[in-house]
Order: structure tokens, then C-alpha cells, then sequence
């Protein structure tokens, strides 16, 4: 039997990298995968093809996180497509990286709504049908940035940090029906975008993680499906850290 045969699943930014990943692993493990993305038509009817593959059912909603009343909505057209959500990952997320110094307030502004607002206006959404239901499993992907911190990343460290204690409160407020929230805290995690990056800093940051390699969106899919799963049923406000040991 699969992990998660027959589990109906919405992913928020599925189209690249980790949350790509996600979406394939689970539709690989049964699930069912409503997915969002927010600007390539293109690359969502790809992804719905890709993951149809496996035999499970799978749409593509192009919405965007940061806007409250998008997400309701979102959330409605997910329930009439697919009759309910067990399972919400919080995956979409933006950067916008500077020293604090030459950081704007839109800058600011822009990495909360997208990466933290984002992740309040789906949980919010996705409540009552749980509640409903009294089961569901919220995942939210936050960063070793969020815990450690880094130069250059004010707003995207304070965003993930807020998932974090996000995901405890929510734990706490909805674990009585039986509805888990845990946290992702993805490290240093190769994909297209890191591609780009110059290959000797790439190669110092790798040297720098015990396990001597970055990390694959596979990876965080993995631990994705553990939470998913019910295999993790008495897991909750707890963060799992993916990153190959340099948090240690």
C-alpha cells in the first residue's frame, strides 16, 4: 500500500523546486494533488500531466497565496474538484535578499505577505473543512534560516522564524480534533535557482554541511510524506530540520 493512497492534498507553489518535488512525490505515494501556481500556465498544465501519470487525480489553480480572499477561494475550488483536503503544504515562498541597511519596505513587505501571510490565509482556509472532518495534517516549509539566521536575509528569516511559532500555536489550537501542524526547515537545498549561484561558493557551502553534499528537493519531499502520512499520527508542533547535519 502506498503512504498516501487516496489522501487529497493541496500544495502552495508547486510549479519549481521543492514544492515541484513535493507534488511528485506524493502523487508517487497515491495521493491526490491539488496544486497552485502563479505564473506559468504552462508549467501547471506540465505538472498536471506529470503527476496524472501516476494514475491519481491532479489540478493545477494558478492563485496566489498572499491574497486572503484568493486563497478562500482556492480552497472552495479545491473542494469541488476534489470533495475534501486532508493534507495543506504551505510550501510557496519568495526571497528578496539585501542587508537591512539597503532593504526597502516593499521588500519587507513583500517576503511577509508571500512567504507568512501565506501561510495564515491557507491554514485559515482549510480549517473548517478539517474541523469538519476532524482529521487533517498541516504542513508549513519554513528554513534553518528561520532558526539560525542569516546576513543579508532580515526579512526572509523573520517570515520562516513566524512560521515556526505559527505552526506551535496552531498545533495547540486544533490538535483536540485531531488536526496535526508540524514545520519543514529545509537547510541548503540544490535546485534550479541555486544552479545559477557561482559553483565555487556552492561547493564551500556543501564542505560546510556534514554531509558534504546539498540537499535534493527529494529530500524535503520525503520528510513531506512522513508528515503527510499516518505514519506520523501523534506528531505534532514539532519542526523537522532537512539539512544534512549543519544545524548540529
Amino acid at each position: 500500500m502506498k503512504l498516501l493512497e487516496g489522501k487529497i492534498a493541496l500544495i502552495t507553489g508547486a510549479s519549481r523546486g521543492i514544492g515541484h518535488g513535493i507534488a511528485v512525490k506524493f502523487a508517487e505515494q497515491g495521493a491526490n494533488v491539488a496544486f497552485t501556481y502563479l505564473s506559468s500556465v504552462e508549467k501547471g498544465q506540465e505538472l498536471e500531466r506529470e503527476l496524472q501519470a501516476f494514475g491519481v487525480k491532479a489540478k493545477g489553480y494558478k492563485s496566489d497565496a498572499a491574497d486572503f480572499k484568493a486563497a478562500e477561494e482556492l480552497v472552495n475550488a479545491v473542494i469541488a474538484d476534489f470533495g475534501t483536503i486532508d493534507v495543506l503544504v504551505n510550501n510557496a515562498g519568495i526571497t528578496r535578499d539585501t542587508l537591512l541597511m539597503r532593504m526597502s519596505e516593499q521588500q519587507w513587505d513583500e517576503v511577509i505577505n508571500a512567504n507568512l501571510k501565506s501561510v495564515f490565509n491557507l491554514t485559515k482556509a482549510v480549517q473548517k473543512p478539517m474541523l469538519k472532518q476532524r482529521k487533517g495534517s498541516i504542513i508549513n516549509m519554513s528554513s534553518v534560516v528561520g532558526i539560525k539566521g542569516n546576513a543579508g536575509q532580515s526579512n526572509y528569516a523573520a517570515s520562516k522564524a513566524g512560521i515556526i511559532g505559527f505552526t506551535k500555536s496552531v498545533a495547540l489550537e486544533l490538535g483536540s480534533r485531531n488536526i496535526r501542524s508540524n514545520a519543514i526547515a529545509p537547510g541548503f537545498i540544490e535546485t534550479e535557482m541555486t544552479a545559477a549561484l557561482d559553483a565555487k561558493v556552492v561547493e564551500g557551502w556543501r564542505d560546510s554541511i556534514p554531509l558534504k553534499r546539498g540537499g535534493t528537493p527529494d529530500d524535503v519531499a520525503n520528510a513531506t510524506i512522513f508528515l503527510a502520512s499516518d505514519m506520523s499520527a501523534y506528531i505534532t508542533g514539532q519542526v523537522i530540520n532537512v539539512c544534512g547535519g549543519m544545524l548540529t
